[in-house]
């Protein structure tokens, strides 16, 4: 089986789990014995190809001669070009900011039909509309020119160029959701970005959802027929690095982690509050937010207001090695987010041998045995969890142990597996009709 997947990142040029899950995938799909042709906008050169062919959205030229091909792209992909910078997990508030500060104003075009090249930056940046559309029109053309049997699309950035595919192949649709509009921005949807979620599930055969959670939400927010959505949960990469004891921590104290965006959904709020009720009983313990966000600012002023800025601790933005020393200098991760299709950060702490704390609002939270699970919004049971696990060394022990154990056996080969029967479920559907 051959599929022409299309995704925004692929490693090492990632800014969150998509681009990792994407590559766990891809891996374990190899061993399905699935030949993937996996399209990014821009390719650096240095990506992995080891279970995929990556191809070059940017090298690829596009053709409109003939006024069939023309017809259907300019009727599909009239957009609305915004001065954007919202990226797959980005909030709307933190959307509508970065417009507001470059100034530009709401166009809408119809592009006109000729032959050309389009560059690409393979960014989140203020033209990221134009990006995805001009990214759709070189999917008609790749979906010409190559041989597959299924298009398999991640995420709502990619959303039009698999329909375009599938319009010019007449070969299935599959459309993985990793997190929804309601995921990002709560109930303040940026409307473009839904209508086109929505518009994606509706044409794909199949929707694959990354959790029960995620599959609900698309089922009853965008009114997609529950019998093409199916949930195959994330995993973990197997690694072999160092562990912890190859670093020093340079401080006595405990350390306690933050990692992820720091914006809406993630929760960092709750983790700050819960950092101040564990020092106000205990000083010796370090807090660590580890990341990026529009919600940076507000939490650098709450923490000066609550007069413990001296125990925390900002690193700014980590991937591949620094996010395993990261864990490996931690004795706790926590994520208290507010709604989390997924999470893969529990499972590469847990790979750390670090106990985790995370919010029952959180897709992993289904599929975990040994995490300590809260709700987002009750400070005092996350604080009250992250002290026993500082405080009494069975409980992390425990933890540690147990923990490690149980990710070991979440492997992305299982979850290739799931997602290979998904693709066969369509073939098996077209041979009866």
């Amino acid at each position: 089986m051959r599929v022409l997947m299309f995704g925004w990142e692929f490693p090492p040029h990632i800014t969150g789990g998509l681009g990792t899950a994407c590559f766990g995938l891809t891996k374990g799909l190899l061993k399905q014995g699935v030949e993937v042709l996996f399209v990014v906008p821009k390719a650096f050169g240095d990506e992995s190809q080891e279970a995929v062919h990556i191809i070059n959205a940017s090298d690829v030229e596009v053709f409109f001669g003939n006024e069939t091909l023309t017809k259907e792209i300019t009727e599909n992909l009239s957009y609305i070009e915004v001065g954007s910078n919202l990226i797959p997990y980005a909030g709307f508030d933190e959307y509508l900011e970065l417009v507001k500060r470059q100034q530009t104003s709401l166009i809408t075009e119809t592009r006109p039909a000729y032959s050309r090249y389009f560059e690409f930056s393979g960014k989140y940046g203020h033209n990221l509309f134009e990006e995805v559309n001009n990214y759709a029109i070189v999917a008609s053309r790749l979906a010409e020119v190559n041989s597959f049997d299924i298009i398999h699309a991640h995420d709502w950035l990619t959303y039009p160029a698999g329909i375009m595919a599938k319009h010019f192949s007449g070969k299935p649709l599959v459309v993985h959701m990793h997190a929804t509009e309601f995921d990002r921005s709560g109930e303040n949807v940026n409307g473009i970005v839904y209508d086109i979620e929505k518009r994606g599930m509706e044409e794909a055969d199949r929707v694959i959802t990354v959790s029960h959670l995620t599959r609900n939400i698309v089922i009853e927010r965008y009114g997609i027929n529950p019998d093409k959505v199916f949930t195959v949960h994330n995993a973990v990469e197997p690694v072999d690095r160092p562990g912890s004891g190859m670093y020093h921590k340079n401080v006595k104290e405990k350390v306690v982690t933050f990692l992820g965006r720091i914006t809406f959904q993630k929760g960092p709020e709750y983790f700050v509050e819960a950092a101040y009720k564990i020092l106000e009983k205990d000083p010796d313990v370090r807090f660590v937010m580890a990341g990026t966000g529009d919600l940076m600012n507000k939490m650098v002023h709450r923490i000066a207001q609550l007069g413990i800025a001296t125990k925390f601790h900002f690193t700014g933005f980590l991937k591949g090695d620094d996010v395993d020393k990261m864990f490996a200098l931690s004795d706790v991760y926590v994520m208290p987010s507010i709604s989390e299709p997924f999470g893969i950060s529990p499972l590469e702490a847990m790979r750390s041998s670090v106990p985790v704390v995370i919010s029952k609002q959180s897709g992993v939270s289904e599929i975990l045995n040994h995490a300590i699970k809260v709700d987002f919004w009750d400070i005092d049971a996350m604080a009250d969890a992250i002290w026993g696990i500082l405080h009494y060394d069975a409980l992390s022990s425990m933890f540690r142990k147990e923990g490690k154990a149980e990710v070991e056996k979440l492997k992305w080969e299982n979850a290739a597996r799931k997602v290979f029967e998904v693709y066969q479920s369509i073939e098996l559907n077209q041979s009866v009709i």
